[in-house]
């Protein structure tokens, strides 16, 4: 159908400024009250004078809210992860929705729309008519107009829960078309038909859940508004005046007989020739072809990367003064929200965590990858990636690589990957990598002075220390690193002070996750420097983001870019990059762990193209978790495998097999989180990448003053083999 000209579809009302449209509207109107109302046909001149006064005391502008539509969550690629949504609505212009679907809606409910003003007499008189001997209201005689207003107040008042209002907007009265055709007089006069339209389009409910012929075409038939067909089009134009009694999902052969009727007003107007419409008629429905579009994160393939993007979203002060007010606009404004998350390499985290441990085991899995100078978090997955409450399918609500605040759980030991933490601390302070102290395999610190962030202390309590890995003696930092001795990172933990490890180890970007125990909370603890503190792993894999960008720490970012409806972009969290040590410190700190790559407990986890890397593995007390933690220049990356202590009562991993997989840990770091996950993944997500290297770290922070190197006898080796000072 072609719609006249704007002039034309103006011309009634220019009859209404005049005053005569507005007679006749009182006048019938008057005559419509008065049927209901009055037993005598004389009552006619009280009812028209009652309406028009009525009339004149409504407000003159009508003032149509926005329309609400749903928001979606982007990857970084543009594919669709989530919806968010108050009501199924994508606002669509009428130049994409298909001029079929345009002439069906106007044939059925008002095909002289073109013609008339804001109130079509002739129609509004047949029905007068009609329900004068019906002896009640059995046809309404409304514009397209007027039902656009009727739809703005009851969209209105459902979205603000207002049952009252809602009742007010759909009552059969008189005096409720009268409020609805002053209205529709404001609203054809600010508005062309075209814009009538193309709102009335969008804010129509069509039934099953989609508001707006956006949803609806794409619910119904899988399509978009612009490509919808002749049957299409004649369907969703029934839906409107009864979309749930003629949704052809619940009630298909009263769909199919609704668009029925639709297809033969068309062929009785011309708007659609006989030949097109028996042809359409034959056009069987299938419920096959009707998608479903949720609204939040748990039905998603990745509620858990979801939920994460909505706890920053509702954090976001660019999107509302208060949470609620972010909340808000999430479900109705239409954000279009972008992500950092690449869909490849998530899906091939996601494969690689599942192939090492599967949802039902009593093990958890995790794998987080950031990209070093920016923040942005390209990957985060764990085993169990389906959210609900079924604990026996394997389904969970915590996001295991976040902090709590952002639905993470009790968080985890990271075990000797917070060794890098006191090496970086030392380095800082001056202490090179060659610092060499006689690491033995025991020894009791035990009353052991140090720096606390209060000033000086002793260790309380016990504190026997005991190397894991069979290396023990006379070694540098190097060399302790590599094979992660542990009686060495004590020694330098104390040498260094617990408050400088600790600050560092916060600046760096490591979150604990027990409320009531901040990182500072370990000041006063040696403990720290072996990974005692449970902790997010994305916090874990952030923090060494920081050593791969040469003392650049970035806070994690999820969130890339966000448009509202109106295609204005909100202003994002910034990364707030920061140095935060200095580059020779970040250098020094690429050698250390290159080491344990290259000559260490980490060369199992090292990618076969032998390109620059840097790692280290982390093996808690007890082997009831274990880390691989490393990264190039270009990406960093922290996979763990831990003990659930919720569902399981082993105390470690070491020699277990994984019930899914038939995988058997050996409980290092190395052999298990770092060659079967790490590895595979980094991988796949550098192939065709360039090698790059780090940067060579100053000789003062590798071979220091050679005076200070030979610390055999330093202030440790009073602290013997067989326990207390003294050397017993």
């Amino acid at each position: 159908m072609t719609s006249p000209t704007l002039a034309a579809a103006r011309r009634p009302r220019s009859l209404l400024r005049t005053g005569g449209l507005f007679v006749l509207v009182s006048v019938v109107c008057g005559l419509l009250v008065t049927a209901l109302t009055l037993p005598f046909v004389g009552g006619a001149a009280w009812g028209a004078k009652t309406a028009r006064d009525g009339m004149a005391s409504l407000p003159l502008e009508f003032d149509a809210p926005a329309q609400a539509q749903r928001s979606r969550v982007l990857d970084a690629e543009g594919r669709t992860i989530a919806y968010f949504y108050d009501q199924n609505r994508t606002y669509t212009k009428l130049a994409d929705i298909a001029p079929v679907m345009r002439t069906a809606l106007i044939s059925i409910e008002d095909h002289r729309f073109y013609e008339h003003g804001p109130l079509d007499a002739q129609g509004t008189v047949r029905a007068f008519v009609k329900n004068f001997f019906a002896g009640g209201v059995t046809q309404g005689g409304s514009t397209l107009t007027q039902q656009y207003v009727k739809q703005v107040q009851v969209n209105a008042a459902a979205l603000s829960g207002d049952e009252a209002a809602v009742e007010a907007a759909t009552d059969t009265s008189y005096q409720r078309k009268l409020r609805e055709l002053r209205y529709a007089v404001s609203v054809e006069d600010t508005m062309s038909k075209d814009q009538i339209l193309e709102r009335y389009l969008n804010i129509a409910y069509f039934g099953d859940g989609a508001y707006g012929i956006g949803a609806a075409s794409q619910h119904y038939f899988g399509t978009s508004a612009k490509k919808l067909t002749l049957p299409q089009a004649a369907l969703l134009a029934g839906l409107v005046q009864n979309p749930n009694g003629y949704d052809p999902v619940a009630h298909p052969d009263a769909g199919i007989e609704r668009r029925n009727v639709v297809l033969d007003r068309m062929a009785e107007l011309g708007t659609a020739s006989q030949a097109a419409v028996t042809k359409a008629k034959k056009t069987s429905f299938s419920e096959k072809q009707v998608t479903e579009v949720a609204s939040g994160c748990q039905s998603t393939d990745l509620p858990f990367v979801c939920d994460y993007v909505r706890r920053t979203v509702l954090q976001m002060p660019s999107l509302g003064k208060t949470e609620a007010d972010r909340e808000k606009l999430l479900m109705r404004g239409g954000l279009t929200i972008r992500t950092a998350i690449d869909p490849d390499t998530q899906d091939e985290v996601q494969e690689k965590v599942n192939d090492a441990v599967s949802a039902k085991d009593p093990v958890i899995s995790v794998m987080d990858m950031i990209e070093p100078g920016t923040g942005k978090i390209v990957a985060m997955a764990q085993s169990r990636p389906v959210m609900g409450s079924d604990a026996k399918k394997g389904q969970t609500y915590w996001n295991y690589s976040a902090s709590p605040e952002m639905g993470g759980a009790q968080g985890f030991q990271a075990g000797s990957t917070f060794k890098a933490f006191t090496a970086a601390a030392a380095l800082e302070n001056g202490i090179p990598l060659a610092k060499r102290y006689n690491a033995r395999a025991k020894m009791d610190f035990s009353g052991a002075d140090f720096d606390s962030c209060e000033g000086s202390t002793r260790v309380v309590g016990d504190f026997p220390v005991e190397n894991s890995t069979g290396v023990n003696g006379n070694m540098d930092m190097y060399r302790a690193a590599e094979f992660s001795v542990n009686t060495y990172f004590v020694q330098l933990a104390l040498d260094v002070g617990m408050c400088d490890v600790t600050k560092m180890a916060e600046k760096l970007g490591v979150q604990s996750s027990t409320p009531d125990r901040p990182i500072s909370w370990y000041d006063d603890k040696p403990s720290f420097t072996l990974g005692t503190a449970e902790v997010s792993p994305l916090s874990v894999a952030n923090a060494y983001a920081t050593f791969a960008s040469g003392g650049i720490h970035c806070n994690p970012v999820i969130v890339s870019k966000i448009t509202d409806g109106s295609g204005k972009d909100r202003e994002v969290p910034g990364a707030d990059c920061k140095r935060v040590i200095s580059e020779d410190v970040a250098s020094a700190m690429d050698s250390l762990l290159s080491s344990v790559v290259t000559k260490g407990t980490g060369a199992r986890a090292r990618t076969a193209d032998g390109r620059p890397q840097a790692g280290k593995t982390g093996t808690i007390d007890s082997n009831a978790a274990v880390w691989y933690v490393g990264y190039t220049p270009q990406i960093a990356g922290a996979a763990m495998i831990s003990i659930d202590k919720e569902r399981s009562s082993r105390t470690s991993l070491k020699g277990y097999t994984v019930p899914s997989s038939g995988l058997y840990l050996e409980g290092s770091g190395s052999g298990d989180a770092g060659r079967r996950i790490w590895k595979p993944v980094m991988e796949d997500y550098l192939d065709g990448k360039p090698k790059e290297s780090f940067p060579t770290p100053p000789v003062d922070l590798v071979r220091g003053d050679p005076s200070d190197r030979t610390t055999s006898n330093d202030r440790f080796s009073q602290y013997g083999q067989d326990g207390r000072p003294g050397g017993r």
